[in-house]
């Protein structure tokens, strides 16, 4: 429940921060760089956050984390109230330098988090926790741009950012009285000793090395349908913040049913070939987005991309953990982590740069068929994924 409620708010600040800094900026190349601000520490700090959540109690580092995001959030709040963000003074540094640090703090969160699940359910309840920790995730990406947007409409940015700020207090209660099974062991390896360790895991371990690069391109092509989804609900369909609220809503729903979907036939062996399926699918989907002029077509459209993109999530992370054993999971998450998260920062910098010359909609179609492409690719050369 607190992780719910949390994600409600980061999913208001997450709406509210896009569209200010859109609205203070009329630039897609700041847009792209918030983002890419927000996941880079996560490439660069991901494989040490890994072996913490070897090394500690993954607790502990939670704990830690949520506390530097609601100080982020809570210093969000004060510039917009007392003016030092404005439309008038266009200032947007402050936003990217928060953004930083958030990123940082889910470094360090994004693989203990990852560890802390398996470590309280059994093992063949895995798929299924995973898609239902996916369900509450989604359900705040329905609820939290909803709040997010009539907030935003009618309050201002700023109760956005306050919102999540006392949000993170449900979550840091929750963490304070969960009882994980998992407990540290002792070592004597150095941290570098440890990183090699995930590493190595990952090079030996069959069908993992592919994994992680299908999990990498699908960030990378995909964040850009979401990120830019401002942008598009400005200058391609010429509506206001209420329009991309709703089409943030549209996502989520879809995420939500993509997720009910896997809960519902998921099973340890037999995710590979659907989830090279839901790639191309999404692909598709996406390419039609781009080529939408009403939003009475593209919330449909991007219902179907969300339930694509969640459902190809889950399975995939339902394949990586189910072959970690729990005393490399912290270490071998990073990994994953890392290919997940590594891919949004670069692939929003990449689409930020590319729209200006290429337009929008053009980025968003070549992306979606990049994606049907890398589905063939992997089923045809990669045929330890397809029979996973």
């Amino acid at each position: 429940m607190g992780a719910c409620t949390s994600s409600i708010g980061t999913w208001m600040q997450s709406t509210a921060q896009s569209w200010l800094i859109y609205d203070l900026s009329d630039s897609t190349i700041l847009l792209g760089l918030d983002r890419f601000l927000g996941e880079i520490p996560i490439v660069l700090l991901s494989l040490f956050g890994g072996v913490l959540a070897d090394r500690v109690n993954r607790r502990y580092i939670l704990l830690g984390s949520q506390l530097l995001q609601m100080i982020c959030a809570t210093i969000l709040t004060v510039l917009l109230v007392t003016g030092a963000i404005s439309k008038a003074n266009g200032r947007v540094w402050p936003i990217l330098v928060l953004s930083f640090f958030v990123g940082i703090a889910q470094a360090f969160g994004g693989p203990a988090y990852s560890a802390l699940v398996p470590s309280l359910v059994d093992k063949e309840h895995l798929p299924n926790a995973i898609s239902l920790n996916s369900i509450q995730f989604n359900l705040a990406r329905v609820i939290g741009p909803a709040l997010g947007g009539t907030a935003l409409a009618t309050l201002g940015a700023a109760w956005c950012f306050g919102i999540n700020a006392v949000s993170y207090v449900a979550v840091i209660f929750t963490l304070l009285i969960i009882r994980p099974s998992f407990v540290p062991s002792a070592t004597k390896a150095s941290v570098f000793e440890s990183i090699k360790e995930g590493i190595d895991f990952v090079r030996k371990r069959a069908a993992m090395v592919p994994l992680i690069g299908l999990t990498f391109s699908m960030t990378f092509l995909a964040v850009a349908l979401m990120q830019f989804l401002p942008v598009f609900a400005r200058t391609i369909l010429h509506e206001d913040e209420k329009a991309f609220t709703y089409l943030l809503i549209a996502s989520g729903l879809g995420s939500v049913a993509g997720a009910l979907v896997v809960a519902a036939f998921s099973k340890r062996r037999g995710l590979g070939k659907p989830s090279l399926i839901v790639l191309a699918i999404l692909g598709l989907l996406t390419t039609s987005f781009a080529f939408s002029r009403s939003l009475l077509v593209s919330l449909p459209i991007v219902f179907l991309c969300g339930g694509a993109l969640i459902s190809m999530f889950a399975m995939v992370m339902s394949m990586v953990q189910s072959i970690i054993p729990d005393d490399m999971r912290g270490r071998v998450m990073s990994v994953y982590n890392l290919a997940l998260r590594g891919g949004m920062p670069l692939g929003a910098l990449a689409a930020g740069y590319l729209i200006p010359i290429f337009s929008l909609p053009t980025v968003l179609a070549w992306n979606g068929v990049l994606m049907v492409v890398i589905s063939i690719y992997f089923w045809m050369a990669h045929r330890d994924v397809a029979s996973l």
